[in-house]
């Protein structure tokens, strides 16, 4: 499992991976006039300072956000047009033009709310959900409850709306992590069916992946799509080199977009250009 405080890894190729596609999901829920939920279970504090000691330590922000995102307007010049609303967010953190600030999920997602619709924030670490909460004060359409996500999907499902995003985006930073995140789609989907799950994971050993594989098949939900980023062969000293997403009802379209997504970050963020990356139907109608 993973040692993991995000402090250290905020913006890192997996961010990057993780809140690009987030953004086309919640852009897709914005189609309709009707309002939406987004619960996010492992929620951290909202937005990372880049220049913290704990972010400069490994500085693995310098081979994720900052391959893409430039200084004062002088980005990258082959952005894909699907990935520019969440390189937008991040320059929203950064009016002055320069990379400080990477925003976790919760100030990315509220950035694509509308008037009607909500998110619920949930985050265990006491001093984390503290941060959090001064964040949102006052914000009525974020709710940020001290709670662990697991359980926040019990608490939770079904919203109100009965459209929307659940992200699940564990630390893994505990034993049997793959089957936690198993068991609590399954009881999540039984209670919501129609919702989007949207499922992070880390990329482990060739075993441990064919092994989740199977365990999400047996779950019995269908329409389950797999998608993963490699950016370095391996781990070097403990760092992380891939992750994997699943989405399950992915909205119409997305599956293509994903696909432009992953190709274009498979080739800017590899360091040493062994990138892959794969989006593949797990589960079928």
């Amino acid at each position: 499992m993973l040692a993991y405080r995000h402090q250290f890894h905020a913006g890192m190729f997996a961010d990057v991976f993780k809140h690009a596609l987030l953004v086309r999901l919640l852009l897709a829920l914005r189609r309709k006039e009707k309002p939406f939920s987004y619960i996010d279970t492992h929620a951290g504090i909202g937005r990372y300072d880049l220049e913290h000691a704990w972010a400069q330590k490994n500085a693995e922000f310098r081979d994720g956000i900052a391959r893409i995102f430039g200084d004062h307007d002088r980005g990258r010049d082959d952005v894909p047009p699907l990935v520019a609303p969440y390189l937008d967010a991040v320059r929203a953190e950064n009016p002055n033009g320069r990379l400080r600030y990477y925003p976790g999920s919760p100030c990315i997602a509220r950035r694509f709310l509308r008037a009607g619709d909500r998110a619920v924030l949930s985050e265990l670490n006491k001093k984390d959900c503290a941060e959090l909460q001064q964040r949102f004060a006052g914000d009525r359409q974020v709710s940020v409850q001290l709670m662990d996500g697991y359980q926040s999907l019990k608490a939770h499902l079904p919203p109100k709306e009965r459209r929307g995003l659940v992200l699940i985006d564990s630390s893994f930073d505990r034993a049997n992590e793959f089957a936690r995140l198993r068991e609590a789609l399954k009881s999540a989907h039984r209670l919501w069916a129609g919702g989007i799950y949207a499922l992070w994971f880390p990329l482990m050993g060739p075993g441990t992946m064919r092994a989740f594989e199977r365990r999400i098949v047996t779950t019995g939900i269908r329409r389950i799509l797999w998608l993963d980023l490699t950016v370095r062969a391996g781990s070097e000293a403990g760092r992380l080199g891939g992750c994997g997403m699943l989405v399950v009802n992915p909205p119409y379209g997305f599956p293509a977009e994903a696909a432009v997504i992953l190709e274009w970050l498979a080739r800017v963020l590899a360091p040493a250009g062994e990138g892959e990356a794969h989006c593949r139907v797990l589960v079928g109608e």
